[in-house]
């Protein structure tokens, strides 16, 4: 999420009232999670397994619960509670606006377009020529929607980010402030739900088609002509490459990558990345043709044991 102004690194401590390690006129961009920070962003780190991680990243300010030595080039912003004030950041920058009816005056609706009743637009929705949007369709703000997309009844696009923080009166949310972007030619089907990022964007890329009930996490992204079959879940920061099959009742972790034209059979669960221009099966998923090899050799194990017994 970039500001609307280049911000000093003074300016951002004053709003957060902590201490800073750096020149005071340092400039402040934006702020970002760690996958998708440039310089110029801030990212938070509140443990130290991920301290170095931070501070090697592309960002040029972080946010942390500890004084260290700051990199070149760099500039640190203190607090006793990272997680807390980078949602007090977010707040700031991106406020929550309460709609005032059901279709925004400030939504843009593309040359043809069609919203059907009950369509609920918020606050600086931008949606292309040539869409189709069923009845109560939800669309949260800031959402990007591009030409002939066509979205059927009870989605919602840019619901927040399921990202908390276990503390010990509860979980802690962290506030979402980035967008859902659709680009052209996607169909999405009832019932699915895409979240918005974090700080940064959700993308669903030119092509992909999405069958009713799917879920895709915050800050995904989807490539191009992707098909993506019923009650699948996608957790948040996944990258899914162009032209991937995805079968019903898919799960898939976060922070993995499934490569290009990988194919994954219904009710597989991936827990870590695939690679590409292959087909995939079981929990946890593996090449197609070894877990059917290994399902028929588990067949076999009664026949064995039967065997050993007649052997004693």
């Amino acid at each position: 999420m970039k500001f609307p102004q280049k911000h000093t690194l003074q300016q951002i401590a004053t709003i957060l009232s902590s201490k800073f390690v750096g020149d005071s006129d340092f400039p402040v961009l934006g702020m970002n999670e760690i996958h998708v920070v440039t310089p110029g962003d801030i990212v938070f780190v509140d443990h130290p397994k991920y301290y170095d991680k931070a501070l090697k990243s592309a960002a040029t300010v972080i946010l942390i619960n500890k004084e260290v030595p700051c990199p070149e080039g760099k500039a640190l912003l203190l607090s006793d509670d990272p997680f807390r004030d980078f949602n007090k950041l977010t707040t700031y920058f991106k406020p929550f606006e309460a709609a005032e009816s059901n279709i925004s005056s400030t939504a843009k609706i593309g040359k043809d377009t069609i919203i059907q009743p009950g369509v609920f637009l918020g606050n600086n929705v931008v949606i292309g020529d040539h869409c189709l949007l069923h009845a109560n369709v939800s669309i949260y703000d800031n959402t990007v929607i591009g030409n002939n997309v066509t979205i059927h009844s009870g989605t919602v696009l840019g619901g927040d980010a399921f990202y908390y923080k276990k503390r010990p009166e509860g979980f802690d949310k962290l506030i979402s402030g980035g967008r859902v972007v659709i680009e052209d030619h996607v169909d999405i089907g009832a019932l699915c739900t895409v979240d918005k990022g974090v700080t940064g964007d959700t993308i669903i890329k030119e092509g992909t088609k999405l069958d009713n009930q799917v879920h895709i996490g915050h800050d995904t992204v989807i490539g191009k002509q992707c098909i993506i079959a019923s009650q699948v879940g996608i957790a948040g920061c996944v990258v899914i490459e162009d032209e991937v099959t995805i079968w019903g009742q898919v799960g898939i972790t976060s922070d993995v990558t499934i490569g290009k034209k990988a194919i994954i059979s219904a009710q597989s669960g991936v827990s870590k990345s695939l690679e590409a221009n292959k087909s995939y099966f079981g929990t946890p998923a593996d090449d197609f043709r070894k877990k059917y090899k290994e399902l028929a050799a588990i067949r076999q194990i009664p026949e064995v044991i039967e065997k050993l017994k007649k052997n004693e």
